[in-house]
């Protein structure tokens, strides 16, 4: 398998956290909490995505927010990347 360096160098993988979070907790405030980030960083790191994906991702609703049709379609790729990962790092961090 070859890495595609140039995607890979686009965006950084934190911010794919980020956005997997407020994703998940349709807030960006819960999501601050969850990541121990202010809102203000959460709200920046969107505000990167939001450029690199040329899209709002997520608009104001109610006491949260929800997803744009083009977030649901990232989420969706990303979710089982994100979670093989977090079974790769858990299984060598354990010890």
């Amino acid at each position: 398998m070859k890495l595609d360096e140039k995607a890979l160098k686009s965006v950084d993988l934190n911010l794919l956290r980020v956005f997997m979070m407020v994703y998940s907790e349709m807030s960006v405030s819960r999501a601050a909490e969850q990541l121990n980030l202010g809102q203000p960083a959460v709200s920046s790191a969107l505000g990167r995505l939001r450029r690199r994906f040329n899209d709002v991702l997520f608009v104001k609703s109610g006491k949260g927010v929800r997803p744009t049709m083009r977030a649901v379609e990232i989420a969706e790729a990303l979710l089982p990347a994100i979670n093989i990962i977090d079974s790769v790092v858990a299984e060598y961090i354990k010890g």
